[in-house]
């Protein structure tokens, strides 16, 4: 404390009293414990590292190489250290050069160069978002337009890089190309595949069309690849014909295409009407069939038995008639063997007409089910226009999809029964009528063999 201070205090004391006294004394006293506490601090820190620095410079001493060592280290640092800056040093200078030449060329960067940089940038920036990550013309790495947003000065690099890329675009325009790149499969794998890219329009591999994602611009097959354009696919990609199906919306047409649904896809669309409409007409078409080709069989065997009636068998329904006339006793008059006859001929009527009323029933029923499936449809149809509104028409589409598709498997599945129907009538009505005709013929030989030689004379 300065000995200027003391009279300051000492009056300060006298006007404070003796408690004033006493309370500078205990300050004055604390004061001076901290400044101890302090220098007591520093200096135990000090002979501590002191300390530390006698028992390291001991050890160096009882092990000289362990000192050469830490020789050996610190030289290494400090070289280290130094050329790092010298390093900085340079890249202080580069930068300091760098940026004095480019202040000397700003003055180059005049109105023309100024406005032609806001062009090149404007039409990049336009360029790569119409390719972007979509195009089949930007496959190869590099092929797209560089970026000019962070260009200050327009240099003539520049420009050539951007002609040169735009002439490169422009000529794959006009050219059909085979590459190897990467292409995921209808299930997700990846693998490197060739494929044929022509132009701007499309790209394949030997039987599937090839589209680019507009996310991260990935190759993969189409889901579906029209039929009709699958042979023109392979046909062209093994050069066997120079003949392509090219889509002028690049896309559109072929992926309305691809949506159409195939034949099984239709049929999954009626839902269980639908099913069961199809199980009925399937059911139909088989018993009508096995019962036609039957009513063929007895055709050929009745056509057999009318040309030798000498040898009556009894595989055929005319046979079986005959056989059955010629156990009659014949005395029996006339109209008892008639109706003898005709009993037999009604007893081959159930077989020569059998599955004709089911085949009939079953072809009323499936216009009626298509009906019940189109009420079914419509009723799904409305339903989600009251949920979800008439915003979206694909939330619709399988209701419609059901209304129609069961309607027309409903007359798909009528009509063709109705054909069988009416053949299996015109068949057996057919041998019916032989058969009778045949069985009348007999009974009259019958008649006419027993009848008088002479009438008696009429008075």
């Amino acid at each position: 404390m300065s000995r200027y201070c003391l009279p300051v205090y000492y009056q300060a004391i006298r006007r404070l009293g003796c408690v004033g006294a006493l309370l500078v004394l205990v300050a004055l006293s604390g004061v001076s414990m901290a400044h101890a506490d302090s220098a007591t601090s520093l200096r135990e820190a000090r002979e501590a590292a002191e300390v530390r620095d006698q028992q390291r410079f001991m050890r160096f001493l009882d092990d000289p190489q362990a000192l050469e060592a830490a020789l050996e280290q610190a030289r290494a640092d400090y070289q280290a250290a130094e050329q790092q800056h010298e390093a900085l040093l340079e890249q202080q200078a580069d930068q300091a050069n760098q940026a004095n030449a480019l202040s000397e060329r700003q003055p180059e960067q005049g109105e023309a160069l100024a406005g032609l940089l806001a062009s090149l940038v404007r039409h990049s920036a336009e360029l790569r978002n119409a390719f972007g990550e979509k195009s089949l013309l930007t496959l190869e790495d590099g092929s797209l337009l560089p970026r000019l947003d962070d260009v200050e000065v327009l240099e003539r690099h520049q420009i050539e890089n951007v002609v040169d890329r735009l002439a490169a675009l422009t000529a794959r325009t006009g050219r059909a190309e085979r590459l190897t790149l990467p292409i995921a499969d209808a299930n997700g794998e990846i693998a490197t595949r060739e494929l044929v890219r022509l132009g701007e329009f499309a790209a394949f591999t030997e039987s599937k069309l090839v589209e680019r994602s507009e996310g991260d611009g990935s190759l993969a097959v189409l889901p579906r690849t029209p039929d009709a354009i699958s042979g023109l696919l392979a046909a062209y990609y093994q050069g066997e014909s120079n003949l392509f199906a090219v889509d002028p919306t690049q896309g559109s047409v072929l992926q309305a295409l691809a949506q159409q649904p195939s034949l099984w896809e239709r049929f999954q669309q009626g839902g269980y009407v639908g099913y069961v409409v199809v199980a009925l007409g399937i059911f139909g078409l088989t018993i009508g069939l096995g019962q036609y080709l039957y009513l063929v069989l007895v055709s050929v065997r009745v056509h057999r038995q009318r040309q030798s009636l000498n040898q009556l068998q009894a595989n055929n329904p005319l046979g079986r008639v005959l056989l059955r006339f010629e156990g009659l006793d014949k005395h029996q008059t006339p109209e008892a063997l008639e109706a003898r006859l005709d009993e037999a001929v009604l007893a081959e009527l159930p077989r020569l007409e059998r599955s004709q009323p089911m085949v009939k029933l079953l072809a009323a029923i499936a216009p009626l089910l298509g009906l019940l499936g189109t009420v079914t449809g419509m009723i799904v149809t409305f339903q989600a226009i009251t949920v979800f509104g008439t915003g979206d028409p694909q939330l619709m589409a399988g209701g419609i999809s059901q209304a129609l598709v069961t309607t027309v498997l409903g007359l798909i599945t009528a009509v063709p029964l109705l054909f069988v129907q009416t053949a299996l009538a015109g068949r057996s009505r057919y041998l019916i009528h032989v058969i009778e005709g045949q069985a009348s013929a007999t009974l009259a030989d019958h008649l006419e063999s027993h009848l008088p030689s002479s009438l008696p004379a009429v008075t």
